[in-house]
């Protein structure tokens, strides 16, 4: 039986640094647990599945700049606007949950900063109590008098998980700045590191067995390696025709690997 895909999504934040040869910016990758039912002890973005509450009409006001009929128009495949806008808040919410960093706006405009030792224990309780379903973002927001950043994060690619396997996630990639003034903290659970790097470094440790990533996360990274800047990145975003990519399972040499639609897979790397 084919199990349906799962809507998720996941962010992937970016940074820019002093120039150098590999570029002028990191992402932030995580570790997933060694334990993990779904892509055990590899480097992915943070993200996850929509929860019911991303996708609530009250949801909708606490929006900046995206809304349900806009969301939808940007994403194709999903069953109604609602769940649309699902993807970005599931996004910002499972990047708060995950790695402690919450892209929202305060009440003047800016940008949520931890800039104070008050703040930070705030919020460190506020993310304590989302992870064990004892508030919700809505909560969190309304009490904070924040709004979701949505308008900052850029739909990037569209990934589904081959249907012969048992979990499957149909996949939203966003793509934003990180904001400046928080620091990422893995949450120790799910995941047990967390990474700024380069794309060419991830590429390069990758090839030397070092940093193990999965087929999705090797083409996103390579992508966007190709770029200089994050201004780069951000710009192609606009306009870009996204298609869903639906890799497979195939036998190679008595192991099942992940491939490309076209049969592409991953470099082997140098143990």
């Amino acid at each position: 039986m084919i199990v349906t895909p799962k809507d998720a999504a996941t962010v992937i934040l970016l940074r820019k640094v002093s120039v150098r040869d590999e570029g002028d910016f990191e992402v932030l990758m995580v570790l997933r647990h060694p334990k993990s039912s779904f892509v055990p002890n590899s480097y992915v973005f943070p993200g996850g599945i929509f929860e019911e509450g991303d996708y609530t009409q009250d949801i909708e006001e606490l929006c900046t700049g995206m809304d349900q009929e806009k969301a939808r128009s940007l994403l194709e495949g999903l069953s109604s606007p609602e769940i649309a806008l699902g993807a970005w808040v599931a996004g910002i919410r499972e990047t708060f949950e995950e790695v402690g960093m919450l892209l929202a706006y305060r009440s003047d405009g800016s940008l949520l900063k931890f800039d104070s030792p008050d703040t930070i224990d705030r919020f460190r309780t506020h993310r304590r109590l989302l992870i064990e379903g004892k508030s919700t973002l809505n909560h969190i927001l309304r009490e904070e008098g924040l709004t979701l950043a949505t308008d900052r994060l850029h739909y990037f690619s569209h990934w589904i998980t081959p249907v012969s396997l048992p979990l499957r996630y149909d996949v939203r990639f966003l793509v934003t700045v990180a904001p400046e003034e928080q620091n990422a903290l893995h949450d120790g659970v799910e995941l047990t590191e967390h990474s700024w790097i380069s794309p060419r470094e991830a590429l390069d440790r990758f090839k030397e067995g070092k940093f193990n990533m999965v087929l999705p996360t090797f083409m996103t990274i390579k992508e966007l390696s190709i770029y200089k800047t994050i201004d780069d990145i951000i710009r192609v975003t606009k306009g870009k025709k996204i298609e869903g990519i639906l890799t497979r399972m195939v036998k190679d040499g008595g192991k099942i690997i992940e491939v490309m639609p076209d049969g592409g897979r991953l470099p082997r790397s140098v143990q």
